[in-house]
C-alpha cells in the first residue's frame, strides 16, 4: 500500500513538472508575441518621428526671427522636435559633403537657412502633411516646404502590413496556446478522475471539489509565469548587451507590460482550462469514467 502511494505521488509530481514545463514554453511564446507587437508599435512611431519636414526660410530672415519662428512651431500640436540650420552651417555641411566650397566660384553663399521639423507619429501621413505644409507656406518667413511624401506613404504601408501580420499571429498563437495548455491540464486531471468521482459520491459540492484542483493549477501557472519572465528577461538582457540600440524601440514600461501579460495568461488560462476539464468529469457517471 505504501509502495502504491509512493508511486502515485511520484507520478503526480512528474505530471506537475511536465505541466509546468509545457506551460512555461507556451508562455514564453506568448510573451515573445506580445513583445513583438509592442516593438512593432514603437518601431513604427520611432521611424515616423525621425522623418523630417524641411522648411526653407527667406534669405533676409534674421537668426532672431528664425528662433522666434522655431519657438512658435514648438507650440504646435504636430511638432516633436525642431532643428535650426543657419546659412553658414548649411554651407559648412555641404562643403564637407562635396569636398569643395560652392561660394568660392559663385561669389556668394547659395544656401538658405532651414528648419528641420520632426513631427509626432500621429501626424506623419499624407493628409496631415498637406495641411501642415499649407499652414507653413502662409508664413512670410517661409519660401518652401519639402518632405518625402512617397517615402512616408511607403513607411506607413509597410508598417501597417507588419502590424496586421503580428495581430493575426498573436490571435493564432493564443488559440494554439490555449489548446496546448488545455490538453496538458486535462491529462493531469484525467489521472485523478476517480478521486473526483469519489468526492462527489460522499456529498462534496462541485465548488468544493474544484477549489483544490484550480488552486494547484493556478499555482503551476504562477510558477510557469515566473520561469517564462525569467527566460524572456534573460533573452532581452543578452540582446541589450549585443545591441544597445534596442532600448530605442523597447522601454522598461513595455517589458513590464509583457511581464504582466505573461502572468495574466498563466493564471487565466490554467484556471479556465482546469475549470472546463473539471466540469467535464464532474458531469460524468461512473460508467462514463471507465469508458473514457
Amino acid at each position: 500500500m505504501a509502495k502504491r502511494r509512493k508511486t502515485t505521488r511520484r507520478r503526480t509530481g512528474l505530471q506537475v513538472v511536465t505541466l509546468c514545463i509545457s506551460t512555461t514554453m507556451v508562455l514564453i511564446l506568448l510573451g515573445m508575441v506580445v513583445l513583438s507587437v509592442l516593438m512593432a508599435r514603437n518601431l513604427s512611431a520611432y521611424v515616423k518621428e525621425n522623418l523630417t519636414v524641411t522648411v526653407m526660410l527667406n534669405d533676409n530672415v534674421s537668426t532672431n526671427s528664425a528662433k522666434l519662428l522655431c519657438r512658435d512651431l514648438y507650440h504646435r500640436p504636430y511638432s516633436r522636435d525642431i532643428d535650426y540650420i543657419s546659412r553658414e552651417q548649411a554651407q559648412k555641411e555641404q562643403t564637407e559633403a562635396m569636398g569643395s566650397d560652392p561660394s568660392e566660384f559663385l561669389g556668394f553663399n547659395p544656401f538658405s537657412a532651414t528648419l528641420e521639423v520632426r513631427l509626432k507619429a500621429d501626424y506623419v501621413n499624407r493628409d496631415s502633411l498637406k495641411l501642415i505644409s499649407r499652414e507653413l507656406k502662409k508664413r512670410k518667413e517661409v519660401t518652401d516646404v519639402a518632405y518625402q511624401d512617397d517615402l512616408m506613404d511607403k513607411v506607413n504601408s509597410n508598417l501597417h502590413k507588419i502590424n496586421i501580420i503580428l495581430l493575426v499571429l498573436a490571435v493564432l498563437l493564443t488559440c494554439v496556446s490555449f489548446s496546448l495548455i488545455n490538453n496538458t491540464v486535462r491529462l493531469s486531471i484525467y489521472s485523478r478522475r476517480f478521486l473526483i468521482h469519489t468526492m462527489k459520491l460522499v456529498g462534496a459540492s462541485w465548488s468544493f471539489i474544484r477549489r483544490p484542483f484550480m488552486r494547484n493549477m493556478m499555482g503551476v501557472g504562477l510558477i510557469a509565469a515566473f520561469l517564462a519572465c525569467g527566460a524572456l528577461g534573460g533573452g532581452f538582457y543578452w540582446l541589450m548587451i549585443f545591441e544597445p540600440g534596442v532600448l530605442n524601440v523597447i522601454t522598461w514600461v513595455d517589458l513590464a507590460i509583457v511581464a504582466t501579460a505573461v502572468f495574466c495568461f498563466g493564471l487565466v488560462i490554467t484556471a479556465m482550462c482546469s475549470y472546463l476539464s473539471l466540469n467535464r468529469y464532474l458531469k460524468m457517471t461512473a460508467g462514463e469514467l471507465y469508458r473514457n
